[in-house]
């Protein structure tokens, strides 16, 4: 099982899962926040052809998130899973693309790799977050929320790698220019996850499993990568777990679930 991300932050989000067993390989897109060409162009830096998707997953249907997943779907013929609050919040742009529900706490299976829903508190109509396993290997997924919950801290126990938000430096939000409402927002319960924040998650759930964490969502105003680096690396290192941080134009590359 191994991942790559074709970018995160606030101009698009998209994560690629692919699990080989045997001669058959299944590859899920996790969100599609770039345009059609965009999204082929980063597909094609990892060596990925859309022939090569079974399916997009989508958290929530924020624009950064969603923004191009239906265009995507109905060009390469793509079935689409999601929320039914995050599909009637999308209403209007379905055309010809299958569509199917998930719901918190229920699992779902793409080909040779189960999904788990879990709701997490975020701006948006039905928002989830997933856990996603082949049998060998735990990917937990958290790019979006406000605040931890206990809900969310039980869904992410016993993975062997974790992709998490580190959105904001605090200080560095204080001091941004930007307006004193977007503060508020992105600090809010409902906004997104600071970086001493995914320090309190990692105390609550990092074990000598956990073998890779990955930064990710991070402001280019109110955060450095470099910060980032240091703070989740500082978090794990009595397990020695590799740190890696996605950036909004590169993401990363494949990256081995091992």
């Amino acid at each position: 099982m191994r991942m790559a991300s074709l970018g995160s932050g606030s101009k698009g989000n998209s994560l690629i899962i692919s699990a080989r067993k045997g001669a058959h390989c299944t590859c899920i897109m996790l969100d599609c926040g770039f345009g059609i060409r965009e999204t082929e162009r980063r597909l094609a830096r990892n060596g990925i052809s859309p022939s090569d998707l079974s399916a997009i997953v989508l958290t929530h249907e924020h624009g950064d998130h969603a923004g191009g997943a239906f265009r995507f779907a109905q060009r390469h013929r793509l079935p689409i899973w999601m929320s039914a609050g995050t599909f009637q919040a999308l209403e209007g742009r379905e055309t010809n693309v299958e569509v199917s529900f998930c719901h918190d706490g229920e699992p779902f299976s793409i080909g040779d790799m189960q999904l788990i829903p879990f709701t997490v508190p975020h701006n948006a109509r039905e928002p989830l977050q997933f856990c996603i396993t082949d049998g060998n290997h735990k990917l937990g997924v958290l790019t979006d929320t406000g605040r931890l919950t206990a809900h969310l801290c039980a869904a992410l126990k016993g993975c062997s790698t974790l992709m998490i938000e580190c959105n904001h430096d605090v200080d560095m939000l204080e001091k941004s220019s930007y307006p004193s409402s977007l503060k508020q927002r992105i600090r809010g319960e409902w906004g997104h996850l600071s970086n001493d924040d995914t320090v309190t998650l990692l105390k609550e759930i990092s074990h000598p499993r956990l073998k890779k964490v990955v930064g990710a969502h991070v402001s280019q105003q109110s955060n450095t990568y470099a910060c980032v680096q240091a703070t989740l690396e500082n978090a794990v290192n009595q397990y020695g777990s590799e740190v890696v941080v996605a950036t909004q134009e590169e993401g990363f590359g494949w990256l081995n679930m091992d």
